[in-house]
Protein backbone atom coordinates (compact mmCIF):
# COMPACT_ATOMS: atom_id res chain seq x y z
CA UNK A 1 0.00 0.00 0.00
CA UNK A 2 1.30 3.12 -0.92
CA UNK A 3 0.20 6.60 -0.58
CA UNK A 4 0.62 10.20 -2.70
CA UNK A 5 2.67 12.80 -1.73
CA UNK A 6 1.92 14.81 1.06
CA UNK A 7 2.01 17.64 -1.18
CA UNK A 8 -1.55 17.24 -2.58
CA UNK A 9 -0.48 19.83 -5.41
CA UNK A 10 -2.61 22.50 -5.32
CA UNK A 11 -3.58 25.61 -7.41
CA UNK A 12 -0.70 27.89 -6.69
CA UNK A 13 -1.64 31.75 -5.04
CA UNK A 14 -0.06 34.48 -3.96
CA UNK A 15 -0.04 34.95 -0.44
CA UNK A 16 -2.29 37.52 1.31
CA UNK A 17 -0.20 39.99 3.21
CA UNK A 18 -0.07 38.76 7.30
CA UNK A 19 -2.63 40.62 8.69
CA UNK A 20 -2.35 40.77 12.80
CA UNK A 21 -5.26 40.99 14.77
CA UNK A 22 -5.79 40.70 18.46
CA UNK A 23 -9.06 39.28 18.39
CA UNK A 24 -11.16 36.69 20.42
CA UNK A 25 -14.18 36.76 22.14
CA UNK A 26 -12.42 36.60 25.31
CA UNK A 27 -9.42 39.30 25.82
CA UNK A 28 -5.88 37.55 25.60
CA UNK A 29 -4.19 36.00 28.76
CA UNK A 30 -0.92 35.43 29.95
CA UNK A 31 -0.71 31.70 29.08
CA UNK A 32 1.36 30.59 31.95
CA UNK A 33 1.72 26.56 30.36
CA UNK A 34 5.25 25.99 29.43
CA UNK A 35 6.23 24.67 26.06
CA UNK A 36 8.12 22.10 28.17
CA UNK A 37 6.81 18.72 27.93
CA UNK A 38 4.43 18.00 31.16
CA UNK A 39 5.99 14.26 31.45
CA UNK A 40 9.48 13.09 31.38
CA UNK A 41 11.10 12.97 27.81
CA UNK A 42 11.92 9.08 26.80
CA UNK A 43 15.60 9.51 26.39
CA UNK A 44 16.15 5.90 26.22
CA UNK A 45 19.15 5.59 23.41
CA UNK A 46 21.99 5.02 25.70
CA UNK A 47 20.00 4.33 28.96
CA UNK A 48 18.25 0.93 27.55
CA UNK A 49 17.33 -0.98 30.97
CA UNK A 50 20.05 -3.75 31.18
CA UNK A 51 19.15 -7.50 31.05
CA UNK A 52 19.90 -9.94 33.74
CA UNK A 53 23.87 -10.26 34.43
CA UNK A 54 23.35 -14.18 34.75
CA UNK A 55 20.93 -16.91 33.12
CA UNK A 56 18.26 -16.85 35.21
CA UNK A 57 16.95 -20.39 36.80
CA UNK A 58 15.78 -22.90 33.38
CA UNK A 59 17.19 -20.41 30.69
CA UNK A 60 19.29 -21.93 27.99
CA UNK A 61 22.38 -19.76 27.53
CA UNK A 62 23.94 -18.87 23.85
CA UNK A 63 27.39 -18.66 23.20
CA UNK A 64 28.23 -15.42 21.23
CA UNK A 65 31.47 -17.27 20.37
CA UNK A 66 29.55 -20.26 18.04
CA UNK A 67 28.20 -18.68 15.41
CA UNK A 68 24.56 -19.46 14.80
CA UNK A 69 24.31 -20.70 18.52
CA UNK A 70 20.78 -19.02 19.01
CA UNK A 71 19.43 -20.16 15.95
CA UNK A 72 20.32 -23.52 16.51
CA UNK A 73 19.27 -23.76 20.62
CA UNK A 74 15.92 -22.01 19.31
CA UNK A 75 15.40 -25.45 16.70
CA UNK A 76 16.83 -27.38 19.52
CA UNK A 77 14.16 -26.54 22.53
CA UNK A 78 10.36 -26.21 23.22
CA UNK A 79 7.83 -24.07 22.81
CA UNK A 80 8.03 -21.56 25.93
CA UNK A 81 11.95 -22.21 26.53
CA UNK A 82 14.20 -18.40 27.92
CA UNK A 83 17.22 -17.66 26.18
CA UNK A 84 19.92 -15.80 27.55
CA UNK A 85 22.04 -14.24 25.65
CA UNK A 86 25.49 -14.06 27.71
CA UNK A 87 27.93 -10.71 26.86
CA UNK A 88 30.13 -10.40 23.20
CA UNK A 89 28.68 -10.07 19.41
CA UNK A 90 26.01 -13.17 18.36
CA UNK A 91 25.97 -14.48 14.62
CA UNK A 92 23.80 -16.20 12.55
CA UNK A 93 24.04 -18.31 9.79
CA UNK A 94 26.41 -16.31 7.05
CA UNK A 95 23.98 -16.24 4.22
CA UNK A 96 20.90 -13.83 3.78
CA UNK A 97 18.17 -15.90 5.07
CA UNK A 98 20.34 -17.04 7.99
CA UNK A 99 17.98 -15.99 11.07
CA UNK A 100 16.24 -16.83 14.30
CA UNK A 101 12.67 -19.08 13.95
CA UNK A 102 11.29 -18.39 17.37
CA UNK A 103 8.62 -20.85 18.82
CA UNK A 104 5.23 -19.68 20.73
CA UNK A 105 5.91 -18.44 23.76
CA UNK A 106 9.91 -18.32 24.02
CA UNK A 107 11.75 -15.36 25.22
CA UNK A 108 15.35 -14.03 24.54
CA UNK A 109 17.04 -12.15 27.09
CA UNK A 110 20.42 -10.19 26.49
CA UNK A 111 22.69 -9.70 29.02
CA UNK A 112 24.35 -6.85 29.46
CA UNK A 113 26.70 -6.07 26.16
CA UNK A 114 25.02 -8.65 24.14
CA UNK A 115 24.53 -7.69 20.60
CA UNK A 116 22.69 -9.86 17.72
CA UNK A 117 24.57 -8.41 14.74
CA UNK A 118 23.49 -9.13 11.18
CA UNK A 119 27.37 -7.99 10.14
CA UNK A 120 25.23 -6.60 6.58
CA UNK A 121 24.80 -10.38 5.82
CA UNK A 122 21.44 -11.41 6.84
CA UNK A 123 18.10 -9.99 6.17
CA UNK A 124 16.33 -10.79 9.26
CA UNK A 125 16.96 -11.24 12.58
CA UNK A 126 13.60 -13.01 14.03
CA UNK A 127 10.76 -14.70 11.65
CA UNK A 128 7.85 -16.51 11.13
CA UNK A 129 4.61 -16.72 13.05
CA UNK A 130 5.01 -17.87 16.41
CA UNK A 131 2.66 -15.95 18.97
CA UNK A 132 3.81 -14.44 22.60
CA UNK A 133 7.70 -14.10 22.06
CA UNK A 134 9.44 -11.93 24.12
CA UNK A 135 12.65 -9.76 23.44
CA UNK A 136 14.45 -8.25 25.90
CA UNK A 137 17.47 -6.45 26.75
CA UNK A 138 19.53 -7.28 23.13
CA UNK A 139 21.58 -4.79 20.94
CA UNK A 140 20.20 -5.99 17.34
CA UNK A 141 22.14 -4.02 14.26
CA UNK A 142 23.42 -4.88 11.24
CA UNK A 143 20.41 -6.43 9.39
CA UNK A 144 19.44 -5.68 5.59
CA UNK A 145 15.80 -6.23 4.87
CA UNK A 146 14.66 -4.67 1.40
CA UNK A 147 12.05 -1.81 2.45
CA UNK A 148 8.92 -2.17 3.52
CA UNK A 149 10.13 -5.08 5.72
CA UNK A 150 11.32 -5.36 9.15
CA UNK A 151 14.18 -6.72 11.20
CA UNK A 152 12.40 -7.97 14.22
CA UNK A 153 9.10 -10.04 13.76
CA UNK A 154 9.66 -9.80 10.65
CA UNK A 155 6.10 -11.90 9.61
CA UNK A 156 4.11 -9.63 12.09
CA UNK A 157 3.42 -12.44 15.30
CA UNK A 158 0.52 -11.95 17.47
CA UNK A 159 1.48 -10.94 21.45
CA UNK A 160 4.79 -10.29 21.15
CA UNK A 161 6.87 -8.06 23.96
CA UNK A 162 9.83 -5.99 22.29
CA UNK A 163 10.79 -4.03 25.45
CA UNK A 164 13.82 -2.61 26.54
CA UNK A 165 15.77 -2.87 23.33
CA UNK A 166 18.74 -0.97 20.94
CA UNK A 167 17.42 -1.68 17.33
CA UNK A 168 19.73 0.49 15.14
CA UNK A 169 21.58 1.07 12.02
CA UNK A 170 19.46 -1.94 10.01
CA UNK A 171 17.88 -1.38 6.82
CA UNK A 172 14.24 -1.75 6.36
CA UNK A 173 12.09 -1.33 9.88
CA UNK A 174 13.48 -1.81 13.23
CA UNK A 175 10.59 -4.41 13.62
CA UNK A 176 7.45 -5.05 11.87
CA UNK A 177 3.78 -5.71 14.36
CA UNK A 178 0.89 -7.87 15.28
CA UNK A 179 -1.91 -7.77 17.31
CA UNK A 180 -1.84 -7.20 21.13
CA UNK A 181 2.42 -6.37 20.47
CA UNK A 182 4.14 -4.51 23.15
CA UNK A 183 6.73 -1.81 22.05
CA UNK A 184 8.07 -0.62 24.84
CA UNK A 185 11.27 1.00 26.58
CA UNK A 186 13.33 -0.15 23.09
CA UNK A 187 16.14 2.59 21.39
CA UNK A 188 14.67 2.59 17.86
CA UNK A 189 17.44 4.65 15.81
CA UNK A 190 19.18 5.40 12.35
CA UNK A 191 17.42 2.41 10.63
CA UNK A 192 16.86 2.80 7.21
CA UNK A 193 13.17 3.48 6.10
CA UNK A 194 11.34 2.92 9.47
CA UNK A 195 11.89 2.80 13.68
CA UNK A 196 8.05 0.70 13.76
CA UNK A 197 6.34 -0.44 10.46
CA UNK A 198 3.13 -1.61 11.82
CA UNK A 199 1.37 -3.70 8.60
CA UNK A 200 -0.09 -7.18 8.62
CA UNK A 201 -1.42 -9.36 6.26
CA UNK A 202 -4.15 -9.72 8.75
CA UNK A 203 -6.32 -8.00 11.53
CA UNK A 204 -3.53 -5.97 13.77
CA UNK A 205 -5.24 -4.77 16.94
CA UNK A 206 -4.26 -3.54 19.85
CA UNK A 207 -1.11 -2.14 19.58
CA UNK A 208 0.98 -0.09 22.46
CA UNK A 209 4.08 1.96 21.74
CA UNK A 210 5.19 3.68 24.89
CA UNK A 211 8.28 5.11 26.06
CA UNK A 212 10.72 4.33 23.04
CA UNK A 213 13.22 6.98 21.75
CA UNK A 214 12.33 6.80 17.99
CA UNK A 215 15.22 8.84 15.98
CA UNK A 216 16.97 9.06 13.06
CA UNK A 217 15.29 6.66 11.33
CA UNK A 218 14.80 6.55 7.19
CA UNK A 219 18.32 6.49 6.65
CA UNK A 220 18.43 5.62 3.38
CA UNK A 221 16.70 8.27 2.36
CA UNK A 222 13.51 6.56 0.34
CA UNK A 223 11.61 9.42 -0.24
CA UNK A 224 14.05 10.46 -2.94
CA UNK A 225 15.09 6.96 -4.31
CA UNK A 226 11.33 6.39 -4.96
CA UNK A 227 9.76 9.85 -5.56
CA UNK A 228 5.78 9.86 -3.70
CA UNK A 229 6.50 6.71 -2.27
CA UNK A 230 5.08 8.19 1.15
CA UNK A 231 7.25 4.79 2.98
CA UNK A 232 8.89 6.92 5.38
CA UNK A 233 9.47 8.56 9.11
CA UNK A 234 9.42 7.13 12.54
CA UNK A 235 6.51 4.64 12.72
CA UNK A 236 4.09 4.16 10.11
CA UNK A 237 0.75 1.94 11.03
CA UNK A 238 -1.45 0.20 8.35
CA UNK A 239 -5.32 -0.88 9.05
CA UNK A 240 -4.34 -1.02 12.76
CA UNK A 241 -7.67 -0.87 14.80
CA UNK A 242 -6.78 -0.23 18.64
CA UNK A 243 -3.32 1.68 19.33
CA UNK A 244 -2.18 2.93 22.38
CA UNK A 245 1.19 5.57 21.57
CA UNK A 246 1.67 6.88 24.59
CA UNK A 247 5.17 8.70 26.20
CA UNK A 248 7.11 8.35 23.33
CA UNK A 249 10.30 10.75 22.35
CA UNK A 250 9.78 10.87 18.09
CA UNK A 251 12.34 13.22 16.97
CA UNK A 252 14.98 13.84 14.20
CA UNK A 253 13.30 11.31 11.91
CA UNK A 254 13.99 12.39 8.15
CA UNK A 255 10.34 12.08 7.52
CA UNK A 256 6.78 12.20 9.32
CA UNK A 257 7.50 11.02 12.99
CA UNK A 258 3.84 9.38 13.34
CA UNK A 259 2.07 8.29 10.02
CA UNK A 260 -1.21 6.51 9.92
CA UNK A 261 -2.12 5.32 6.74
CA UNK A 262 -5.55 3.35 5.61
CA UNK A 263 -7.94 2.64 7.47
CA UNK A 264 -6.47 2.65 10.83
CA UNK A 265 -9.08 3.37 13.68
CA UNK A 266 -9.13 4.07 17.47
CA UNK A 267 -5.74 5.75 18.21
CA UNK A 268 -4.56 7.10 21.29
CA UNK A 269 -1.86 9.72 20.85
CA UNK A 270 -1.07 10.78 24.38
CA UNK A 271 2.01 12.72 26.64
CA UNK A 272 4.78 12.22 23.22
CA UNK A 273 7.43 14.80 22.92
CA UNK A 274 7.58 14.67 18.94
CA UNK A 275 10.15 17.61 17.63
CA UNK A 276 12.36 17.81 14.70
CA UNK A 277 11.41 15.60 12.35
CA UNK A 278 11.43 16.63 8.52
CA UNK A 279 7.42 15.61 8.11
CA UNK A 280 4.66 16.16 9.92
CA UNK A 281 4.53 15.01 13.61
CA UNK A 282 1.48 13.44 13.38
CA UNK A 283 0.26 12.10 9.96
CA UNK A 284 -3.59 10.50 10.10
CA UNK A 285 -4.55 9.40 6.73
CA UNK A 286 -7.84 7.88 5.25
CA UNK A 287 -8.45 6.60 9.06
CA UNK A 288 -10.80 7.08 11.79
CA UNK A 289 -11.44 8.27 15.01
CA UNK A 290 -8.55 9.05 17.30
CA UNK A 291 -7.71 11.43 20.74
CA UNK A 292 -4.65 13.47 20.12
CA UNK A 293 -3.87 14.62 23.24
CA UNK A 294 -1.30 15.66 25.81
CA UNK A 295 1.57 16.22 23.34
CA UNK A 296 4.80 18.47 23.00
CA UNK A 297 4.75 19.11 19.49
CA UNK A 298 8.40 20.94 18.65
CA UNK A 299 9.89 22.08 14.99
CA UNK A 300 8.44 19.60 12.71
CA UNK A 301 7.72 19.53 9.26
CA UNK A 302 10.62 22.76 8.75
CA UNK A 303 12.20 20.77 5.87
CA UNK A 304 9.22 19.85 4.38
CA UNK A 305 7.26 22.77 4.52
CA UNK A 306 10.59 25.08 3.05
CA UNK A 307 10.31 22.55 0.05
CA UNK A 308 6.79 23.58 -0.34
CA UNK A 309 7.39 27.34 -0.06
CA UNK A 310 10.76 27.42 -2.20
CA UNK A 311 8.81 25.96 -4.87
CA UNK A 312 6.09 28.25 -4.62
CA UNK A 313 3.45 25.53 -3.58
CA UNK A 314 1.14 27.00 -1.08
CA UNK A 315 -0.21 23.93 0.18
CA UNK A 316 -0.15 24.24 3.68
CA UNK A 317 2.33 21.73 5.52
CA UNK A 318 1.26 21.09 9.05
CA UNK A 319 2.50 19.63 12.24
CA UNK A 320 -1.12 17.67 12.54
CA UNK A 321 -1.60 16.92 8.82
CA UNK A 322 -5.27 14.95 8.97
CA UNK A 323 -5.72 13.70 5.26
CA UNK A 324 -9.57 12.28 4.60
CA UNK A 325 -9.65 11.15 8.35
CA UNK A 326 -12.97 11.54 10.58
CA UNK A 327 -14.70 10.33 13.55
CA UNK A 328 -17.94 7.92 12.48
CA UNK A 329 -19.84 6.58 15.01
CA UNK A 330 -20.40 3.05 12.98
CA UNK A 331 -16.98 2.46 13.47
CA UNK A 332 -16.35 0.91 17.05
CA UNK A 333 -13.63 2.94 18.82
CA UNK A 334 -13.39 4.77 22.26
CA UNK A 335 -14.48 7.68 20.63
CA UNK A 336 -16.19 8.79 17.93
CA UNK A 337 -14.40 12.10 16.40
CA UNK A 338 -10.96 12.91 16.01
CA UNK A 339 -10.35 14.87 19.16
CA UNK A 340 -7.09 16.78 18.84
CA UNK A 341 -6.56 18.68 22.70
CA UNK A 342 -4.40 20.06 25.27
CA UNK A 343 -1.11 20.08 22.84
CA UNK A 344 1.91 22.10 23.13
CA UNK A 345 2.79 23.13 19.48
CA UNK A 346 6.00 25.79 19.47
CA UNK A 347 7.61 26.67 16.25
CA UNK A 348 6.50 24.07 13.85
CA UNK A 349 5.92 25.16 9.94
CA UNK A 350 2.40 25.14 10.33
CA UNK A 351 -0.50 24.12 12.69
CA UNK A 352 -3.04 21.77 12.19
CA UNK A 353 -3.97 21.26 8.50
CA UNK A 354 -7.45 19.37 7.49
CA UNK A 355 -7.68 17.99 4.26
CA UNK A 356 -9.78 15.92 2.00
CA UNK A 357 -9.16 15.24 -1.61
CA UNK A 358 -12.29 15.66 -3.56
CA UNK A 359 -10.77 13.28 -5.86
CA UNK A 360 -9.75 10.33 -3.70
CA UNK A 361 -12.32 8.16 -2.77
CA UNK A 362 -13.12 4.13 -3.53
CA UNK A 363 -13.03 3.24 -7.03
CA UNK A 364 -11.11 6.52 -7.98
CA UNK A 365 -7.49 6.18 -9.35
CA UNK A 366 -6.71 9.06 -7.39
CA UNK A 367 -7.30 6.63 -3.87
CA UNK A 368 -3.44 4.77 -4.07
CA UNK A 369 -4.27 3.11 -1.36
CA UNK A 370 -5.79 0.63 -3.69
CA UNK A 371 -8.46 -0.39 -0.75
CA UNK A 372 -11.72 1.25 0.36
CA UNK A 373 -13.36 2.56 3.28
CA UNK A 374 -14.14 0.65 6.67
CA UNK A 375 -17.82 0.76 6.19
CA UNK A 376 -18.02 -0.63 2.27
CA UNK A 377 -16.56 -4.14 1.94
CA UNK A 378 -17.23 -4.77 -1.80
CA UNK A 379 -15.23 -2.02 -4.16
CA UNK A 380 -17.19 -2.67 -6.95
CA UNK A 381 -20.45 -1.28 -4.98
CA UNK A 382 -18.40 2.04 -5.37
CA UNK A 383 -19.63 2.86 -9.29
CA UNK A 384 -22.33 4.80 -10.83
CA UNK A 385 -25.12 4.82 -10.88
CA UNK A 386 -25.29 3.72 -7.02
CA UNK A 387 -22.21 6.12 -5.79
CA UNK A 388 -24.31 8.80 -6.73
CA UNK A 389 -26.78 7.89 -3.70
CA UNK A 390 -26.90 7.21 0.26
CA UNK A 391 -25.63 5.03 1.74
CA UNK A 392 -22.99 4.66 -1.10
CA UNK A 393 -22.27 8.74 -1.90
CA UNK A 394 -21.09 8.95 1.69
CA UNK A 395 -19.79 5.44 2.68
CA UNK A 396 -17.04 5.42 -0.30
CA UNK A 397 -15.43 8.04 0.42
CA UNK A 398 -13.10 8.94 3.28
CA UNK A 399 -14.20 11.92 5.15
CA UNK A 400 -11.85 14.86 6.98
CA UNK A 401 -15.17 15.01 9.86
CA UNK A 402 -16.04 15.53 13.22
CA UNK A 403 -12.85 16.86 14.20
CA UNK A 404 -12.46 18.89 17.14
CA UNK A 405 -9.42 20.69 18.16
CA UNK A 406 -9.72 22.69 21.18
CA UNK A 407 -7.57 23.58 24.72
CA UNK A 408 -4.44 23.77 22.57
CA UNK A 409 -1.29 26.38 22.57
CA UNK A 410 -0.27 26.95 19.42
CA UNK A 411 3.22 29.24 19.72
CA UNK A 412 5.25 30.29 16.60
CA UNK A 413 8.01 32.52 15.97
CA UNK A 414 8.78 32.82 12.02
CA UNK A 415 12.15 33.80 12.29
CA UNK A 416 13.32 30.92 14.24
CA UNK A 417 12.35 28.65 11.43
CA UNK A 418 13.47 30.62 8.68
CA UNK A 419 10.26 31.63 7.21
CA UNK A 420 9.08 34.62 5.51
CA UNK A 421 6.36 33.32 3.95
CA UNK A 422 3.74 30.16 3.68
CA UNK A 423 3.86 28.76 7.45
CA UNK A 424 2.57 29.80 10.46
CA UNK A 425 -1.20 28.44 9.04
CA UNK A 426 -4.10 26.13 9.92
CA UNK A 427 -6.10 24.92 7.26
CA UNK A 428 -9.29 23.46 6.49
CA UNK A 429 -9.43 22.66 2.74
CA UNK A 430 -10.03 20.74 -0.20
CA UNK A 431 -9.28 20.79 -4.02
CA UNK A 432 -11.87 21.27 -6.62
CA UNK A 433 -13.36 18.57 -7.57
CA UNK A 434 -12.68 16.94 -11.23
CA UNK A 435 -11.89 13.46 -11.68
CA UNK A 436 -13.11 10.45 -12.90
CA UNK A 437 -15.41 12.24 -14.84
CA UNK A 438 -18.30 10.05 -12.79
CA UNK A 439 -17.11 11.36 -9.82
CA UNK A 440 -19.69 12.77 -7.80
CA UNK A 441 -17.69 14.87 -5.66
CA UNK A 442 -16.86 17.29 -8.53
CA UNK A 443 -16.90 20.73 -8.47
CA UNK A 444 -16.85 22.43 -5.02
CA UNK A 445 -18.49 19.84 -3.53
CA UNK A 446 -16.07 18.25 -0.87
CA UNK A 447 -14.76 22.10 -0.41
CA UNK A 448 -18.54 23.29 0.86
CA UNK A 449 -18.73 20.27 3.28
CA UNK A 450 -15.28 20.09 4.82
CA UNK A 451 -15.46 24.14 5.81
CA UNK A 452 -19.28 23.93 7.02
CA UNK A 453 -21.07 21.13 6.69
CA UNK A 454 -18.77 18.05 8.40
CA UNK A 455 -18.68 19.00 11.71
CA UNK A 456 -15.25 20.46 12.01
CA UNK A 457 -14.76 22.77 14.86
CA UNK A 458 -11.73 24.67 16.74
CA UNK A 459 -12.11 26.78 19.87
CA UNK A 460 -11.09 27.76 23.00
CA UNK A 461 -7.27 27.87 22.02
CA UNK A 462 -4.45 30.10 22.32
CA UNK A 463 -2.05 31.55 20.29
CA UNK A 464 0.90 33.12 19.96
CA UNK A 465 2.69 34.22 16.64
CA UNK A 466 1.46 36.07 13.64
CA UNK A 467 -1.40 33.10 12.22
CA UNK A 468 -2.93 33.19 9.32
CA UNK A 469 -5.95 30.68 7.85
CA UNK A 470 -6.87 28.85 5.21
CA UNK A 471 -10.76 27.55 4.58
CA UNK A 472 -12.25 26.22 1.36
CA UNK A 473 -9.21 26.27 -0.88
CA UNK A 474 -5.74 27.13 -1.09
CA UNK A 475 -6.67 30.42 -2.92
CA UNK A 476 -7.99 32.10 0.73
CA UNK A 477 -5.96 33.33 3.34
CA UNK A 478 -7.85 35.37 5.91
CA UNK A 479 -6.76 36.76 9.55
CA UNK A 480 -8.19 35.83 12.88
CA UNK A 481 -10.77 37.92 12.70
CA UNK A 482 -11.76 36.66 9.59
CA UNK A 483 -12.04 33.12 10.69
CA UNK A 484 -13.93 33.78 13.98
CA UNK A 485 -16.45 35.48 11.82
CA UNK A 486 -19.41 34.12 9.91
CA UNK A 487 -18.96 32.20 7.36
CA UNK A 488 -16.47 30.33 9.43
CA UNK A 489 -17.26 31.16 12.61
CA UNK A 490 -14.26 28.90 14.59
CA UNK A 491 -12.10 29.27 17.29
CA UNK A 492 -14.58 30.58 19.40
CA UNK A 493 -13.51 31.34 23.00
CA UNK A 494 -9.99 31.46 21.21
CA UNK A 495 -7.36 33.96 22.29
CA UNK A 496 -4.58 35.25 20.14
CA UNK A 497 -1.55 37.23 20.90
CA UNK A 498 0.61 38.98 18.03
CA UNK A 499 4.39 38.64 19.38
CA UNK A 500 5.83 35.67 18.02
CA UNK A 501 7.80 32.56 20.44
Amino acid sequence: MRTPQWTRRALLCALLPMLMSCTGTAAPQPDDRSTEPSGRIAAVCGNTKPGPAAAPDGAVTVDAGVAGDLSAKTDANPPGSTFWLAPGTHTLAADEYGSVEPKDGNTYLGAPGAVLDGRRVNKYGFVFHASDVTIRGLTIRGFVPPPNEGVVNHDSGDGWVIEDNTIEKNGGAALMAGARQVVRGNCLRDNGQYGINAYKDGELTDLVVEGNEITGNNTDDWESKLEGCGCTGGVKFWAVDGADIRGNWVHDNRGAGLWADTNNNDFLIEQNVIEDNDGPAIFYEISYNAVIRDNTIRRNNIVEGRKFANSGDSFPSAAIYLSEAGGDKRVPARTDKIDIYDNVLVDNWSGVTLWENADRFCNSAANTSGGCTRLVRDIDRCKPPAISKDPLYDDCRWKTQRVDIHGNRFSVDPSKIGCNALCARMAIISNYGTYPDWSPYRADTVQQAITFGQHNSWHDNHYTGPWTFMAKDTGRVIHPGQWQSAPYSQDKNSTFVQSGG
